[in-house]
């Protein structure tokens, strides 16, 4: 087990928090500005894939909240719901501190 420990410190050498996700738009607020005058887009990303895992497949199904500001929030307003994307970005915490929030920065 130290072995394994070893690998996954080589790896984890330098901070990182950095998401690209497949993902289909299920749902979508208004848009609305933050106090600092951007425009803000609260939305909602389902992801669904089948990935190995330890040599055995696995079904990964998920939702995630997600929000986008400034100029992406112009590419993310013509995706109609249900279409799929690439979105990139970073994770962070709720203001509740219950759970993630993924903060698309790039759609591809």
């Amino acid at each position: 087990m130290p072995e394994s420990r070893a690998s996954v410190a080589a790896i984890d050498a330098s901070p990182m928090n950095r998401l690209v996700l497949s993902a289909r738009l299920i749902e979508r607020a208004t848009l609305r500005y933050t106090p600092a005058g951007l425009p803000a887009l609260d939305f909602r990303l389902e992801h669904q894939s089948e990935l190995s895992e330890e040599n055995q497949m696995r079904k990964v199904s998920l939702q995630i909240r997600a929000i986008a500001i400034g100029t992406v929030t112009q590419a993310l307003s013509t995706l109609a719901l249900g279409d799929a994307g690439t979105f990139a970005g970073f994770l962070s915490g709720t203001r509740n501190g219950r759970g993630l929030l993924f903060h698309v920065t790039s759609l591809g």
